[in-house]
């Protein structure tokens, strides 16, 4: 493990003009990790609104995760599932089909959400074929949605983009979710009139990631009836959503709504390990029999027994009512952002709060803001967010929520004394 005093010219000067690496200006030196903090090479330590991408459920090297990676490592680091199948594995899918609504039991892994994503439309693709209907080549998706960054996942995130990948001669449509009456009779109608031509709808249930946009479960009644109706798919989204984020242990528990396929992501291994799992219904899987798609590390030994693990702390520790106390916590905390100028809307759902705002002209200066504050925190778009482990203690999340205000507030606070034009971004950042 690194140390804290390694001298940063040992490895962040020496890699970093190396890596491609996301992000504006340059990357925080981060050397350790543990429970809801982030510490730099210079000592600093940031409180993570992050939870590690959404991947770190109950913390950072949570140690029950970590001995159980370190035991499995002692035995089988890894061996392929290609004609061999490891016991963290096969207990992970028995697992995971007892966890989830109805038959949905037939479990495919793969090394991310993108990979599991792609996975479920393959699926969907043979699905189709097996039936006779290999038109059935198209894919309803959602705006302001996010469904990985492979070039098949990211196709259903872009309506320009025209892809072939593999068998997946990806083509789909993108339309607003149906969240009124309006809404809902336009989607209809388009549905009506491609729908010999689509395979499946996707969506993530409850939140979209990508913009921090939630919607009810009314939403996904009205696409289950949909997909009924015409024979559809139903593919739900969960790499976000899955393991209590939204306050149940799925979304789609949550809403009372049972999708065909179900993908798993970030949280699935507890954030310390790639793991993430395609869940198809037993009736559709039976229906096209022999779909295994797999890679080199798909279910590996280490990441299945750290997602057993995970599961362990589920069942162990009290994580759903965790959530509703941060949820509590972030309602009270946030509420007071509702008074600062230019915010459009703070909002919270289980283990999430947003304040959004209609535009942050410079969410990378404002980032910078949090962490000179003692926060790690990604603006995204013209929303702030806070995405806490599932574990963090209420003091902390007090600092949290008391620190976003003060940030935003001290932002709001510079425009305020500006004068003020339609086109001004409500953050002068």
């Amino acid at each position: 493990m690194l140390e804290v005093r390694e001298p940063r010219q040992n490895w962040y000067d020496a890699g970093l003009h190396h890596l491609c690496l996301a992000g504006e200006g340059a990357p925080l030196a981060a050397v350790l990790a543990h429970g809801a903090r982030i510490v730099l090479d210079d000592e600093r330590e940031l409180l993570d609104a992050t939870a590690g991408g959404g991947a770190a459920c109950h913390g950072f090297n949570h140690p029950h995760i970590g001995m159980a990676i370190a035991r499995q490592l002692e035995r089988m680091a890894h061996v392929p599932l290609d004609g061999i199948l490891h016991p963290e594995a096969a207990k992970l899918a028995h697992r995971l089909a007892g966890l989830l609504p109805g038959d949905l039991d037939r479990v495919v892994f793969a090394e991310s959400g993108s990979a599991a994503v792609e996975n479920a439309l393959a699926f969907a693709l043979d699905y189709w074929t097996a039936r006779g209907k290999p038109a059935r080549r198209r894919f309803l998706s959602f705006r302001n949605a996010w469904h990985g960054s492979t070039a098949v996942a990211a196709a259903l995130n872009d309506p320009a983009r025209r892809l072939g990948a593999r068998r997946l001669a990806l083509q789909q449509f993108i339309a607003p979710l149906p969240r009124d009456d309006e809404k809902t009779a336009a989607l209809e109608t388009l549905v009506a009139r491609h729908a010999n031509r689509l395979a499946g709808i996707v969506v993530e249930p409850l939140v979209q990631a990508a913009g921090w946009h939630f919607h009810d479960a009314q939403v996904l009644r009205r696409l289950r009836a949909l997909a009924d109706k015409h024979g559809l798919l139903l593919i739900f989204d969960e790499c976000f959503t899955g393991f209590g984020r939204t306050g149940a242990m799925f979304a789609c528990i949550a809403a009372g709504v049972m999708p065909d396929i179900v993908v798993l992501g970030k949280a699935l291994a507890g954030g310390a390990l790639p793991l993430a799992a395609t869940v198809i219904r037993r009736e559709f899987y039976e229906a096209a029999p022999g779909f295994a798609p797999h890679s080199t590390f798909s279910g590996n030994a280490m990441a299945c027994a750290a997602a057993n693990a995970s599961l362990d702390l589920f069942e162990q520790e009290p994580r759903l009512e965790q959530v509703a106390e941060i949820s509590r916590q972030l309602e009270q905390g946030l509420a007071p952002c509702r008074d600062l100028p230019g915010v459009r809307d703070v909002r919270v759902m289980g283990a999430i709060g947003v304040v959004e705002f209609r535009r942050i002209a410079e969410p990378a200066v404002l980032q910078q803001r949090f962490v000179d504050a003692g926060i790690y925190m990604k603006p995204t778009g013209r929303a702030v967010a806070l995405v806490p482990a599932l574990t963090i203690e209420p003091y902390d999340l007090t600092i949290m929520t008391g620190t976003t205000l003060k940030v935003l507030h001290e932002a709001t606070r510079r425009r305020s004394r500006r004068k003020s034009s339609p086109d001004q971004p409500d953050l002068p950042l």
